[in-house]
């Protein structure tokens, strides 16, 4: 993705492509990789912290954020109703799935089942913060897989359909707050823009998922919103007024405020002034930079 260089998203926009679609295969993606159903399984939708907790960490997230806010070009009004339309898909799959869950678990053993949930949001988490570590690790499919594998138990095998309405509607819940989110965030949009730094709400998001994965393996205690803490804490933190976030500068490197560069100042990497601390290989005989490519290859990859 040309702005957010968010690596989840940007491994999904090369199959979606348009803002709306990239939005809707975002959201949805964890209905198609399983990683809804191994939460619901999990027990993560216990209660009404852990509702919010799914909604707003594996719903909304930093992904959704990102491609809101880099990719969604239309008017308030216009992202608010492209976020409603994916509601009215995403918000019944959620509920399908969450009532073939109580039928899936006759056939697991959810002790084993859960530690195998917990890898996965883990796993996303990693994703979240390093392109380069998620490359590493296996997809979150892969590894739900494994964990159907290795906690089946024929014995407790029942063909019979349960329906339990009190999980179904929690996991209508779950998928409602994840669009009430991005909707705040559609129609907040042209102010976060202005002063949102995407990546310190990426790595921030990546932390709240790897708590909520702890509170999942019961190193942490699950009564405590830690993870929705964390994520509060890290919206404020991404909050910078005094600069321009790095989707507020244009393709020129100039502020969209109109500010200008110094007379005479070489421009650096990140579209400011060289003496700002970045070193930018130049060639001294022209002013221009050097045409190194490996000159930023030993940079963090999400620069």
């Amino acid at each position: 993705m040309s702005n957010s260089q968010h690596p989840v998203a940007l491994r999904v926009e090369r199959a979606a492509g348009d803002g709306t679609r990239l939005l809707a295969t975002v959201m949805c993606l964890p209905l198609v990789d399983g990683i809804f159903p191994a939460l619901v399984l999990a027990g993560a939708l216990s209660g009404p912290l852990g509702v919010l907790e799914v909604g707003l960490l594996v719903f909304g997230g930093s992904a959704t954020v990102a491609v809101i806010l880099a990719e969604l070009e239309g008017t308030p009004r216009e992202n608010v109703r492209s976020v409603l339309g994916i509601g009215l898909v995403l918000v019944p799959l959620a509920a399908i799935e969450a009532a073939l869950a109580p039928t899936i678990a006759g056939l697991v053993d959810l002790a084993i089942f859960e530690r195998f949930a917990a890898l996965v949001i883990l796993a996303v988490a990693a994703k979240t913060a390093s392109a380069r570590v998620g490359e590493l690790l296996p997809r979150p499919g892969a590894i739900i897989g494994l964990g159907l594998l290795a906690s089946v138990d024929p014995a407790g095998a029942r063909l019979v359909m349960t329906l339990d309405g009190a999980l179904v509607a929690r996991a209508t819940a779950a998928a409602g707050a994840g669009i009430a989110f991005a909707l705040a965030v559609a129609w907040f949009g042209p102010r976060l823009r202005e002063f949102v730094v995407l990546d310190r709400f990426r790595f921030g998001s990546a932390v709240a998922l790897g708590v909520f994965a702890l509170s999942l393996l019961g190193l942490v205690p699950s009564e405590a919103p830690i993870a929705l803490a964390v994520l509060a804490i890290t919206g404020l933190f991404a909050l910078d007024p005094g600069e321009d976030s790095e989707i507020g500068i244009g393709v020129d490197g100039a502020s969209r405020s109109g500010a200008t560069e110094p007379s005479g100042g070489a421009t650096g990497y990140d579209g400011n002034s060289a003496n700002n601390g970045v070193d930018v290989a130049v060639d001294e005989s022209d002013g221009n930079e050097s045409d190194d490519p490996g000159r930023f290859e030993d940079r963090a990859p999400w620069l």
